[in-house]
């Protein structure tokens, strides 16, 4: 049987067990453009967070900053003084709520976390439409930290 093949039922599509000290955000190597990347921490979390509520790429996200557009990392502060997405401010998830007076629903708010297996921004989401927060005022940067470090943008320290 090749490998990755779990029999009869098909493809083995489990992820691969989390680690004893994983990382949540990927760590620079000496050389520059070079990462290390923890693949076992986390629950992958959907594309599509809601109905109305877009996901973006980078391309997207670019052009949102560019754009001086609202951008929220949803992480918490310690992760968000490690460094962020330029323009980037801090609501950590468990504050979107309380300071949902911040956002303003006219204008589309970008908003990520850790990256694809990072519940942050998932779980702010989640509260703020709850809150009747509008889902269209509302844009998920699915690939977060992780992916925006590892395809070679930077960071800023706030």
């Amino acid at each position: 049987m090749a490998a990755g093949m779990s029999g009869a039922s098909g493809p083995d599509l489990r992820r691969m067990p989390r680690e004893e000290h994983a990382i949540q955000v990927p760590r620079a190597l000496g050389t520059r453009g070079r990462f290390v990347v923890d693949a076992t921490w986390g629950t992958v979390q959907p594309f599509e967070l809601a109905p109305g509520l877009r996901t973006v790429g980078e391309l997207e996200l670019i052009a949102h900053v560019e754009q001086s557009l609202p951008l929220v990392d949803t992480r918490l502060p310690h992760f968000f003084a490690q460094g962020t997405i330029p323009t980037a401010r801090n609501v950590p998830h468990g504050e979107a709520v309380e300071r949902i007076g911040e956002l303003d629903p006219a204008v589309a708010t970008v908003v990520f976390c850790n990256g694809p297996q990072c519940a942050a921004t998932p779980w702010a989401v989640k509260a703020l439409l709850e809150a009747g927060y509008p889902a269209e005022a509302l844009l998920y940067y699915r690939g977060g930290i992780h992916d925006w470090v590892t395809l070679g943008y930077p960071l800023v320290q706030p």
